[in-house]
């Protein structure tokens, strides 16, 4: 039994953590198109943007788990709620092999990178992507439609409960999500990412620093694939056998929402500009706390700057005696 309340907790903690990192990380990649992009900075913005999208229609999904995991909206928004909850999951996952591939070029073959190395290839990479992701999404709509016309019963799920002839066409395209959609790009990530790892602790003139931030991208690109995708595709795969989808289903698809709080760890350790503006807000928000706690507590610092005179008048007072 699906405990609804698990759900809408982690949804809860997901929208607030990721939403504000994200709207940072936006705003700093922003920022640095408006200087000097690289396609790294283009593909980020785009699966921050990935991000975003998921993080505004997470509160549809927060209404269906506080209701009970019913549904009491039109089946149009289910499947546009749909569309975009699973769409912008695989977008990221591809847009992170994509930025994975970029590293592992510019490192494995700097000189002929730095010749290709142009912005409209990476936009033109991340239009494919939505395309590509969202193209094969559409069959959200489709099966959420399906046998609407012989139904006599109002539905009261969304996108879940399917009968025997949706089961005949989403278990098999579960399948092909799983090997097109996650298994294929997790396969070239984790090739980029070992042979950059390799190629960088091989070169002598690799300042330490790069090394640990081109380990810190690798991990953090493989956990988002490990925590965050592969369960949730896993039972893409245990549902074809079973030709059922398996009851614990739903907790893996909570576990890729869980993708929008780790991206601007991968945000973190690819672009200086993101880590300059996190470190920048940091800084911002605990001046800020400091100087709210010193207004409200005022006795603290005038006694504070009275103690410190004395202490003054004490020290001058005893260097007079040792005169």
């Amino acid at each position: 039994m699906i405990n609804h309340w698990v759900l809408l907790s982690a949804y809860i903690i997901t929208f607030l953590i990721g939403l504000p990192a994200n709207i940072l990380a936006i705003y700093a990649f922003i920022r640095k198109l408006r200087k000097k992009p690289t396609p790294t900075d283009v593909l980020l913005l785009n699966l921050t943007l990935s991000d975003l999208l998921f993080l505004l229609f997470l509160p549809m999904k927060m209404y269906e788990a506080a209701a009970g995991l019913q549904w009491h909206l039109s089946q149009t928004i289910c499947s546009i709620v749909s569309f975009v909850f699973f769409s912008t999951i695989y977008t990221s996952s591809l847009l992170l092999m994509a930025v994975s591939i970029d590293r592992y070029l510019g490192v494995a073959f700097p000189v002929t990178y730095m010749k290709f190395r142009k912005l409209l290839y990476a936009t033109i990479g991340s239009i494919f992507i939505w395309l590509f992701s969202g193209a094969h999404c559409t069959i959200v709509f489709f099966v959420v439609h399906m046998g609407k016309e012989n139904s006599t019963e109002p539905k009261t799920t969304c996108y879940e409960n399917f009968t025997d002839d949706q089961k005949s066409v989403v278990l098999p395209v579960r399948l092909e999500f799983f090997v097109v959609l996650c298994l294929v790009p997790l396969i070239i990530c984790v090739f980029c990412y070992l042979n950059c790892i390799w190629i960088l602790y091989h070169r002598p003139r690799i300042t330490k620093e790069k090394k640990q931030r081109a380990i810190g991208m690798a991990l953090g690109t493989l956990s988002v694939f490990l925590i965050c995708f592969m369960p949730y595709n896993i039972s893409h795969l245990v549902g074809f056998n079973t030709k059922n989808s398996p009851p614990w289903r739903y907790y893996t698809l909570l576990l890729s929402t869980f993708n929008t709080c780790l991206d601007p760890i991968i945000f973190y350790f690819s672009s200086s500009v993101y880590r300059n503006t996190t470190k920048m807000s940091l800084f911002r928000v605990f001046s800020l706390r400091r100087r709210l706690g010193l207004n409200t507590h005022p006795n603290l610092s005038v006694e504070g700057d009275s103690n410190s005179d004395k202490a003054r008048e004490f020290d001058h007072h005893n260097s007079n005696t040792r005169k």
